[in-house]
């Protein structure tokens, strides 16, 4: 994995700018500590920070390759699963190939196959092609989304990245928002509008999309989107296929020239990622793979089971990698730690995040970081296969808003009265959900309940999965470690989608289908364990600390965040440490705390970026 940014300007010779673009470069540091390259022509500069992890030496970029008189020249973050595939391909076209790295294979199927070229990709990614003889830039996001690309364009200029951070790095680029920037992050964060940057006139190229610039202007194109059909599978079919697809995902994940490892939370996806891992390191004698796991000091202390988390995961981890002979390593965060790692969770993601839940994954992934560079993560299984209480209760399914943010009027009334100006914000969220239902592919005659079924798929896919999905992003990437998801491969979710709702549900569990397609992989106690989420503090201390610092912000006049909020009613949320809201900020586990921390990171957000209101 890397971090990429690029300009591109009709009216300025960029030559001549190459600092600006080092300046750029620098914000990615952290995603690509290995090595850095800048491309300029006088209209075009494509800047790279590059993560090994595959062919050292010819892998470098910003890449270029010649074709008679056309220049083409690469700068791509992200990972191709099927290289082999595709380079063969290539060559019984005629082409050569000077390495074995992705880069290469991408950057010639695109001069090959041109925009048809992400057709053939299966990998995580985002990418420029610059084409100096067609002065064109091509550009692509894969179809999940797990990698970023932001954008915007300034006069004569496109500028891209893969943070905020690096287009806010370009001099033409101010940190402002308008009230639709702050509805963003109040009403609706920390999930955000697909496509929308929340800072003014930055945008995000969403999943499935590629984006086409030239003299002519600007286009944008969606290369891939779910189709609905009958399914028409058998149920042994249907788990037999669920099996091969998860366990060829997973084997295409594995490549890799240094050290790998996977994430183990003692639970069914992470369990099945690993065992199958391990399985095909043994096959290859290879030394056993290395396990690691996330808790907090106290939290055997102060634990309490709930409906959203009904056991602690301590004793199953350790069921699990003793079963499957991992060297594990467990991490422990102990609460001043994650307190502090709030503000550089912040200048990880570029905007308010999931509080604690960012944090912990930022001090997680440091430590793992000491012994590998690749990990592998269980994310998306539950939003693919439909793991979260709002698939099966049938109160949150039939809710008609976004099941995981029922909070709109509580978020409101915690803004300053008329900072929204003319907007209405209910009715912003409101129009934001219902924007999404209408992308949903219908099934002409499906059931009531079934099509349903899938809107919440499909709400799931585009909004919760994606926030998920960029916080592993922007809490791994800064540390330089790539994590990869192979519950996210497209084939999965495209053949997944179209399951009905009584397979998925099989022996009425979350996730029965994919329990029963991974039978004799895990023990059978593991592999029916009930769902449990990512760990959080329970620890008192952290309730404490961040209800002080809340305070302290509400205390100083010069908070920049009391200009958003209601003053009285955050310090009432302060007071009852949080009861006083109501309801979860977001999601199963940004309750109380998680909130004030929210409001922190708020708070550091517009002082560190110099945040303007206008």
């Amino acid at each position: 994995m890397c971090g990429i940014a690029g300009w591109i300007d009709w009216q300025t010779n960029l030559k001549e700018r190459q600092s600006v673009l080092e300046t750029m470069g620098e914000t990615l540091k952290y995603r690509g500590p290995d090595a850095s390259g800048i491309w300029t022509s006088e209209s075009a500069g494509m800047v790279h920070r590059r993560l090994i992890v595959v062919d050292p030496e010819n892998g470098k970029q910003p890449m270029i390759r010649q074709r008679g008189q056309e220049t083409y020249v690469i700068t791509y973050n992200g990972e191709l699963y099927n290289t082999p595939e595709i380079r063969d391909a290539l060559k019984a076209r005629g082409y050569t190939f000077e390495g074995h790295s992705d880069t290469e294979v991408l950057l010639l199927s695109y001069m090959e196959w041109k925009e048809k070229c992400v057709d053939y990709l299966n990998g995580i990614y985002a990418f420029g092609i610059w084409n100096e003889d067609e002065q064109s830039l091509f550009m692509a996001r894969d179809r999940m989304g797990v990698k970023p690309l932001f954008f915007t364009q300034r006069g004569s200029s496109l500028i891209f990245g893969s943070e905020l951070k690096t287009i806010l790095a370009h001099p033409d680029v101010q940190p402002e928002i308008d009230a639709e920037g702050v509805a963003e992050v109040f009403l609706l964060g920390p999930s955000r509008t697909p496509g929308h940057g929340v800072l003014r006139n930055i945008k995000e190229l969403r999943p499935g999309e590629y984006m086409v610039y030239n003299r002519n202007g600007l286009r944008i194109n969606k290369y891939w989107s779910l189709e609905s059909h009958d399914h028409e599978d058998d149920w042994d079919t249907t788990v037999k296929k669920v099996r091969e697809l998860l366990l060829d995902a997973i084997e295409k994940q594995l490549v890799s020239d240094v050290p790998l490892c996977t994430f183990l939370s003692g639970g069914l996806d992470s369990g099945a990622i690993t065992a199958v891992a391990t399985e095909i390191y043994k096959k290859n004698g290879m030394a056993p793979l290395g396990s690691y796991s996330i808790d907090y000091v106290d939290n055997d202390k102060y634990f309490r089971p709930s409906v959203f988390q009904p056991n602690s995961d301590a004793s199953w981890i350790k069921k699990v990698s003793d079963f499957l002979g991992t060297t594990h390593h467990n991490i422990v965060i102990d609460t001043p730690q994650l307190v502090e790692a709030l503000k550089r969770a912040v200048t990880a993601r570029d905007l308010p995040g999931m509080a604690d839940v960012d944090s912990s994954l930022y001090l997680f992934s440091c430590e793992v970081k000491k012994d590998a560079t690749v990990a592998l993560s269980g994310e998306c299984a539950d939003e693919i296969f439909g793991g979260y209480p709002w698939f099966y209760r049938e109160e949150l399914l039939n809710s008609d808003v976004f099941p995981w943010m029922r909070s709109t009027n509580e978020r409101l009334g915690i803004l300053m009265p008329g900072i929204l100006g003319n907007m209405n914000g209910a009715e912003y969220v409101r129009q934001r959900y219902q924007d999404t239902l209408a992308e949903v592919p219908a099934l002409p005659g499906e059931a009531t309940q079934e099509h349903r079924r899938r809107e919440m798929m499909y709400l799931n896919l585009k909004w919760f999965m994606t926030t998920l999905l960029d916080r592993k992003d922007r809490m791994s990437m800064a540390t330089g470690l790539e994590v990869r998801v192979p519950f996210c491969d497209h084939r999965i979710v495209e053949y997944v989608w179209n399951i009905p709702w009584e397979m998925k549900f099989y022996k009425e569990r979350e996730k029965g289908l994919v329990r029963e397609a991974l039978t004799g992989i895990l023990p059978d106690d593991v592999l029916w364990r009930k769902k449990s989420p990512y760990p959080k503090t329970h620890n008192p201390n952290y309730m404490k600390a961040v209800k002080n610092w809340l305070q302290q912000i509400l205390d100083d006049t010069s908070s920049p965040l009391l200009q958003l909020i209601n003053k009285q009613r955050v310090q009432e949320i302060v007071d009852s440490e949080g009861a006083a809201f109501g309801v979860p900020w977001f999601g199963q586990l940004m309750t109380g705390p998680q909130l004030m921390a929210y409001l922190i990171q708020a708070d550091v957000w517009m002082k560190k970026y110099k945040v303007k209101l206008i």
